[in-house]
């Protein structure tokens, strides 16, 4: 009973951890290197286990401000996860910092990608990873439930709270879409506002502005002139940028939302890649441990080898990612008006609701095999009990799943 009203009592909108010194840009590149070698089955999982990393075992941020920027990744258009390590790095470092994380995020899904697309130009259609991925599909529902369990304890103080996160969790498995989650979000705000703004006797409090970090080098004109001696096409890899950059802008709900977009543009406009191509691509991105959209650097390697594969994934994530950079400095000006705190407050419960209903859609997906559910079990029960990292998880659960399966 005293632990409840403990919880019910702190403030909502939590400040940040004590203003520590600038988290190094090396530590930050480790972290998301971790991050980015452990997210196996989508954007979901690499979202938890940012939250994970930054939240609960650094304590760099709280899980109120992860949930805050994954808010913001939400509505922007481009990889969401990558939106998220976006934000979490300018949060922690500015602009430098944001450019780390990200790429380092990206890195291992790329290299990955890049592993896939050599063999299979070379080799023909891969099928061999299938059952690694049976495996995992259950073991991705668990880290993504856990990540929301834990979100709920840190962000969820009265009723008022849960009721909009169980709304949100109900009307995501029920009308799944752009448009519900738009809505959604909106509504959140709007219910938010109204029930929290009139508690205004919580002590202001400024958080942290972000730290600022050294501003991102000008080499792209240096990098473009120096194409034409490395032996490529600056035209060639100028379309895939210009082509993967529009995507990116466009690209709403994350990345399945693009699939129809993606196959209009690189199959039936440039003819990059037949439709067979684009889908073993597409299932190839879901067996790397990153985002479906590192797809592109496929596209981009059959186009203009590891060049085009690097500038096609530089085009898939650093125009959202720099988007998501601006659009959060303007959230730190307008954070600390009540009416944006209580706001936020509703749209947090409602981000924390989707998530939940991210990790039964993925458990959906699972084998229907007793092995799935016991591996769900164990997944779950070794991240909250004994705060097992995915990095061992989920590639047990893969080897489970290709000696099984």
């Amino acid at each position: 009973m005293h632990a409840r009203v403990k919880r019910a009592a702190a403030p909502a909108d939590a400040a940040a951890p004590a203003d520590a010194a600038p988290v190094a840009l090396a530590t930050l590149c480790a972290i998301f290197l971790k991050v980015g070698c452990t997210s196996f089955g989508g954007f979901m999982v690499m979202i938890g286990v940012t939250e994970d990393a930054v939240a609960q075992r650094r304590k760099l941020m709280t899980p109120q401000q992860v949930l805050d920027g994954l808010t913001l990744a939400s509505v922007l258009p481009g990889p969401m996860a990558i939106n998220l390590v976006a934000y979490v790095g300018y949060h922690l470092r500015g602009a430098a910092g944001a450019a780390v994380c990200v790429g380092a995020a990206v890195a291992p899904s790329f290299l990955c990608m890049l592993a896939f697309s050599a063999a299979y130009f070379r080799w023909g259609h891969v099928a061999a990873l299938g059952q690694v991925f049976m495996g995992v599909v259950p073991a991705v529902a668990a880290i993504i439930l856990a990540a929301a369990w834990r979100m709920w304890g840190a962000c969820v103080g009265d009723w008022r709270e849960g009721a909009l996160a169980v709304a949100a969790l109900a009307l995501a498995l029920l009308l799944p879409g752009l448009h519900t989650t738009f809505l959604m979000l909106a509504a959140a705000a709007l219910a938010g506002w109204r029930c929290f703004g009139g508690a205004a006797t919580e002590r202001r409090r400024t958080a942290p502005a972000p730290r600022a970090g050294a501003p991102v080098p000008r080499r792209a004109a240096l990098l473009l002139a120096a194409l034409p001696l490395l032996g490529l096409a600056p035209g060639v890899l100028l379309k895939l940028l210009a082509a993967f950059a529009g995507m990116s802008l466009l690209m709403f709900g994350g990345g399945y939302v693009f699939i129809p977009m993606l196959q209009h543009t690189v199959v039936d406009g440039y003819g990059w890649v037949t439709r067979r191509e684009l889908v073993d691509a597409l299932a190839m991105g879901q067996l790397t441990p990153g985002p479906v959209a590192i797809s592109a650097a496929f596209i981009g390697y059959k186009v203009a080898g590891v060049a085009g594969a690097a500038v096609a994934s530089v085009g898939m994530f650093a125009p959202a990612a720099a988007l998501t950079v601006a659009c959060a400095r303007l959230l730190e000006r307008v954070r600390h008006s009540a009416a944006v705190r209580a706001a936020l407050r509703g749209v947090r419960a409602a981000v924390l609701g989707m998530v939940a209903a991210a990790a039964v859609v993925v458990g959906k997906a699972a084998a229907p095999h007793w092995l799935s559910l016991a591996l769900f079990a164990l997944t779950f029960g070794l991240l909250l009990r004994y705060r097992v990292e995915a990095v061992w998880v989920v590639p047990a659960a893969g080897a489970i799943g290709l000696l099984v399966f």
